[in-house]
């Protein structure tokens, strides 16, 4: 069993995600790992276009956050290790993730993490650095916004790591190390890192409280980003890595497998508000293609037809099977 979603055509073009939608398509056909949800088969029709994916019913560790789970050091541990897993592979594949946070982590049946959404991932070859303001903006790593402010020399894989620290703390404490908001100002908090200092729950381990302070280092050179920094650190000592690339270490969180790990009036509300349901496809095609033959066309029409066809021509089919 797989999960499939599905992207309306004229509502990417109207939105200008047509760009995101190909870019994520095309780094998914490239990777594949344990910790990533990976894409199967990509395919279109006139109507959409579908991405077959890893299906993972464990639900998203947003949603688990909500629903008030207490998760535990050993918990957050192996997440911090599935995360630094990914990221190596990812480093190796050139590609910057740029939006890891709680959202874009979905557990499997087991409790394993596996990260997902590639909508703002970008690949840089050697030496090169990404400038781009991207990501969400409590997740964010300082020289991001740096960057944005003032140029500079842009930044690398080190973000997707101080991404993990921030998730990190999240998960233990229930409220993120810095107080930012999708609305904050970027050049206000670009002050914000230089003034503001994070302050760590007496309660923690001290081998916990060390590896969050590197992960939330505000210098990139100084944090710890990559799996060799990681696996030194004191509070990874003891792990087995060969076992946890295998899943073979056991999660301290299981959700409950007969629950369903999402918010059900949340998803019958993006049901109920689905313009275009799947299921009715056929009627609108044909009732679309008798009402093209018979009317004029306009300039937008024109227009909208010619991005259509564009997608249509451009679109990559994909079958990680062949």
């Amino acid at each position: 069993m797989y999960a499939m979603k599905y992207m309306n055509k004229q509502q990417c073009i109207e939105r200008d995600e047509v760009r995101n939608v190909f870019r994520e398509l095309e780094i998914l056909q490239d990777i594949e790992h344990v910790f990533l949800v990976n894409l199967w088969y990509s395919f279109q029709d006139e109507e959409d276009m579908f991405m077959v994916v890893d299906l993972l019913l464990g639900g998203d560790l947003r949603y688990h956050l909500q629903q008030n789970v207490q998760f535990s050091e050993d918990t957050v541990r192996l997440y911090i290790c599935e995360m630094a897993l990914a990221l190596d592979y990812l480093c190796s594949q050139h590609i910057i993730h740029r939006d890891i946070k709680p959202d874009n982590i979905l557990l499997d049946e087991q409790g394993h993490a596996h990260l997902t959404d590639f909508n703002i991932a970008t690949i840089i070859k050697d030496g090169e650095r990404a400038t781009a303001l991207a990501g969400t903006k409590p997740y964010m790593a300082p020289e991001i916004f740096q960057s944005f402010v003032s140029g500079g020399t842009g930044y690398s894989f080190e973000v997707d790591w101080w991404s993990v620290g921030v998730m990190a703390y999240e998960l233990l404490r229930g409220w993120r190390p810095y107080d930012i908001h999708s609305s904050s100002a970027v050049e206000s908090l670009v002050q914000h890192f230089s003034t503001v200092s994070v302050q760590y729950a007496p309660t923690w381990s001290k081998d916990m409280v060390a590896l969050l302070r590197k992960l939330l280092t505000v210098n990139p050179e100084l944090r710890v980003s990559s799996l060799r920094d990681m696996q030194a650190a004191p509070l990874l000592a003891r792990v087995p890595w060969d076992d946890l690339t295998q899943k073979k270490v056991e999660p301290g969180f299981v959700p409950n497998k007969g629950r369903l790990h999402c918010d059900p009036t949340f998803e019958l509300e993006e049901m109920i508000l689905e313009s275009r349901p799947l299921h009715k496809k056929k009627k609108r095609l044909a009732k679309n293609k008798s009402r093209d033959n018979s009317r004029d066309s306009s300039q937008s029409n024109d227009y909208l037809q010619d991005c259509l066809d564009a997608i249509q021509q451009d679109f990559v089919i994909f079958n990680r099977e062949k």
